[in-house]
């Protein structure tokens, strides 16, 4: 680990020299000087060819964004989650066929329908959590986002008859780890994922139980300036987007989805699927990543959008070929981050 930071240093003293000329430089300018940053990479065949920081981690404290600093990963989160639960599967602790009123007690009467794979692919159907909590409410968890459907009697369809992005199912996935596995949800991902891969600055943020070392604080554009709202009353939850990470540790767990490290590489693939309706259609989302393609070649990416972050994880894994892009700010919107990555991956395959 010490040579590979040592490695990373002295790549990025030698990119510093050509930045002046560099066309991704350009694509970022917005994101310098005393701007919220980024911290962009492209790993190619197993190395990081490219890793560049922009703008300030934290404006009030003019701390810039460097090679290691950790943002709030938003929804890039979820594939975490999902790993989660695949692993647990893997050890007979879950069944992905299990229905939610078989894992939730006093969960209300459609959760007959809803299996734990619904969840994963998000075509369960359950109403998103976010459209009951207004901006200045406390913060509210996991546990919370499940109270809140075991008191609301319907869904947006039923089970299999279309795909609708939530983010309760993965809060609730979360709580199903920490049930079946008798840890809490952020020890899980430490101990079964983070460590064994030697993501150490990689974590689940639970206030007054662990800090974001190297932290880039959020910041949201009002009225032409840049203010800090790094937190929401959403933002202590978990399951959907409670992890932060940076780009060397991100690094590792990219090599790993190519290696088997955490999960066999058949399970690994089986992620990288397009999901399907009961009546046979394809959705553009697997387990944990959005699926597409890019010139004839399949694609696996997430976004990630908070109160004051947008991120990217974009990956072609026929091409070992990964895109990385972590942001401390509220813009673009987050459907935007797929054209930014790919304008990225244009001018480095371009150069």
């Amino acid at each position: 680990m010490k040579i590979f930071y040592q490695t990373l240093t002295i790549f990025l003293i030698l990119t510093a020299c050509s930045k002046k000329t560099d066309p991704i430089n350009t694509i970022f300018q917005n994101y310098q000087g005393e701007n919220p940053g980024a911290s962009v990479a492209i790993i190619q065949d197993g190395k990081i060819v490219y890793h560049e920081s922009f703008g300030m981690a934290d404006k009030e404290n003019q701390v810039p964004v460097q090679a290691n600093s950790n943002f709030r990963l938003a929804s890039v989160s979820k594939q975490f989650t999902a790993t989660a639960i695949l692993i647990l599967e893997s050890r007979g602790s879950i069944d992905l066929d299990w229905n939610l009123d078989q894992v939730f007690e006093e969960f209300p009467a459609y959760g007959k329908t809803i299996k734990v794979h619904h969840l994963l692919n998000h075509t369960s159907g359950i109403w998103d959590y976010e459209d009951f909590v207004p901006d200045d409410a406390p913060q509210v968890t996991d546990t919370d986002v499940l109270e809140f459907i075991k008191n609301h009697p319907s869904v947006y369809f039923e089970a299999g008859t279309e795909f609708r992005y939530s983010n309760t199912a993965y809060a609730l996935l979360a709580l199903m780890v920490e049930k079946y596995s008798h840890q809490t949800f952020q020890d899980f991902l430490k101990t079964e994922i983070f460590n064994p891969l030697g993501m150490q600055n990689t974590l689940a943020f639970v206030p007054n139980y662990n800090e974001v070392p190297n932290r880039a604080f959020g910041y949201s554009k009002e009225n032409g300036a840049w203010v800090r709202k790094d937190q929401s009353s959403t933002s202590a939850v978990l399951g959907d987007g409670g992890i932060y990470s940076n780009v060397p540790d991100l690094f590792l767990w990219d090599q790993a989805l190519y290696e088997g490290k955490i999960l066999h590489k058949e399970t690994i693939e089986k992620t990288f699927i397009k999901g399907k309706l009961n009546d046979g259609r394809e959705i553009p989302y697997g387990l944990g990543w959005h699926i597409k393609e890019y010139e004839g070649e399949k694609a696996i990416y997430h976004t990630g959008s908070t109160t004051s972050f947008r991120n990217i994880f974009y990956r072609i894994p026929q091409k070992n070929l990964s895109i990385i892009i972590l942001t401390n700010r509220n813009i673009p919107e987050e459907n935007k981050m797929v054209d930014l990555a790919e304008k990225v991956l244009k001018s480095y395959i371009a150069n």
